[in-house]
């Protein structure tokens, strides 16, 4: 049996009394004592900070690394200024997902940023298509940390003192060997930090002495699904594609050739699913893999991929693929079909 890794931060968590779980080969914080729900409304009300150390850094640089971005992903890093970053997706031959990520353009190279359980398998998919003219490999000495919530910006100026009133969405900042980019994964506003290992503890420390609460993969669950975000192994994996989990913006077909682009222009014509959202009443949480029948409850028309219940909007809510179009469906939660509504996958939304 593989061993768990442990980001930097491993002490920092025990120390803070966090329960520990294995997650994609890395032993992470699920929670801490004040619960998930707390966490998850830290976020929401101020501000949270996540490690988020386990995710992959793979840097790619050389006179080639542009057109090998261009070549493995879905979206048109061309377009990318010096300092700017954007989402994007590897796709197979067959326009399935192998991975979304971000792609960050620094003065001298480019990073992607990959999840964590796919970090090792992106690495190798990138390197088998790369040439002698584009170098690829993890950013072995940094990680990352993510700070979410609505006073993200105005939190994390305060604690580094750092000057980031005018950091824009999608934009990159250096600050003392930190990179700080204006993204993240609740919905709500937010800075990452790529800080080098040796400084992490004591990034974290001036966090956490400042009362920002730290948060765990549980409120990270609930806040990414309630801003329908999806998750890899649950609304991604090798068998569907960016076009079915909404993600059409992300895949440029007027760029050159990419892997999966002959795929994805057949898909594009007629879309084999759809993601949604999807609302329900009660208490009863639709897991993934749950079965979404017609709103009449004869027919089965979807699956559930992610479901919880929403400390926001205080009910349960999923994401789910549906075969076809429908406004009312039923959900089979433990043998029993439960009436739902079929909403904007992201429920919540952050007002600007």
């Amino acid at each position: 049996m593989e061993q768990l890794k442990r980001t930097p931060l491993y002490d920092k968590h025990v120390g803070l009394k966090a329960k520990i779980v294995p997650f994609a080969g890395w032993e992470m914080p699920v929670s801490y004592p004040s619960g998930i729900i707390s966490e998850h409304n830290a976020v929401r009300e101020r501000a949270g900070i996540f490690d988020i150390g386990h995710m992959g850094i793979i840097k790619i640089e050389g006179e080639g690394a542009l057109a090998l971005i261009q070549h493995v992903a879905t979206n048109d890093a061309s377009l990318l200024e010096i300092n700017q970053c954007q989402y994007s997706v590897l796709c197979n031959e067959k326009g399935g997902t192998i991975d979304d990520i971000l792609v960050y353009r620094l003065p001298m190279s480019y990073i992607i940023i990959a999840n964590a359980s796919n970090a090792d398998k992106d690495l190798a998919w990138i390197k088998k298509h790369a040439t002698a003219k584009a170098n690829v490999g993890f950013y072995e000495n940094y990680c990352m940390l993510s700070l979410q919530g609505k006073d993200a910006l105005k939190v994390a100026a305060e604690v580094l003192n750092a000057p980031l009133s005018s950091l824009k969405h999608n934009r990159l900042f250096w600050w003392r060997d930190i990179i700080i980019s204006r993204t993240g994964y609740t919905g709500d506003d937010g800075v990452e930090f790529i800080v080098s290992k040796k400084e992490l503890a004591g990034i974290w420390d001036l966090f956490i002495k400042k009362g920002v609460a730290p948060i765990g993969l549980g409120a990270r669950d609930t806040l990414r699904l309630e801003a329908g975000l999806p998750l890899y192994g649950h609304e991604y994996n090798e068998e569907t594609s960016p076009l079915e989990a909404g993600y059409s913006w992300a895949v440029k077909f007027g760029k050159a050739s990419f892997i999966g682009k002959e795929a994805l222009l057949k898909q594009k014509e007629a879309l084999p699913k759809h993601l949604v959202g999807i609302s329900l009443e009660g208490r009863a949480i639709p897991r993934q893999g749950a079965q979404v029948y017609s709103g009449d409850g004869k027919n089965i028309i979807g699956i559930v991929t992610s479901g919880t219940y929403s400390p926001t909007f205080k009910r349960p809510i999923a994401l789910a693929y549906l075969k076809t179009n429908a406004s009312n469906v039923a959900v089979e939660i433990r043998g029993e079909k439960l009436p739902g509504a079929v909403v904007d996958k992201a429920f919540y939304k952050r007002v600007k």
